[in-house]
């Protein structure tokens, strides 16, 4: 539980930092919408879900996994996300936002 929380303080402090990035770097990301793939730790995915479906509008998420759970969750940054229940993790999306890298150590990519 202790790496959970040094993880997310990390996470809030990058996303910090970064979100003085502009405008431009927020309209680079703000498009998170289609299916994202999770990986690379097996049993993460297998607990939170596979695949996911994201539909967004402004810094609303609305997420679906293949096991039929479905959250929400919002853009905070440029460069950051914040699920809430049942995932209720931090995530920090890549440059290109194909990738979001999530406080649980897993991985989700665009498909």
């Amino acid at each position: 539980m202790q790496s959970y929380w040094a993880i997310s303080i990390a996470l809030i402090a990058a996303a910090t930092a970064f979100g003085a990035v502009g405008s431009q770097a927020a309209a680079k990301n703000e498009n998170l919408a289609g299916k994202f793939q999770c990986g690379p730790d097996a049993k993460v995915c297998q607990w939170s879900g596979k695949t996911f479906t994201v539909t967004q509008a402004g810094n609303h998420l609305d997420i679906k996994n293949d096991k039929g759970d479905q959250g929400t969750a919002i853009l905070t940054s440029a460069i950051s996300i914040s699920a809430g229940p049942p995932w209720n993790m931090l995530g920090v999306i890549s440059n290109d936002g194909k990738t979001i890298n999530w406080s649980n150590g897993s991985e989700w990519k665009k498909s």
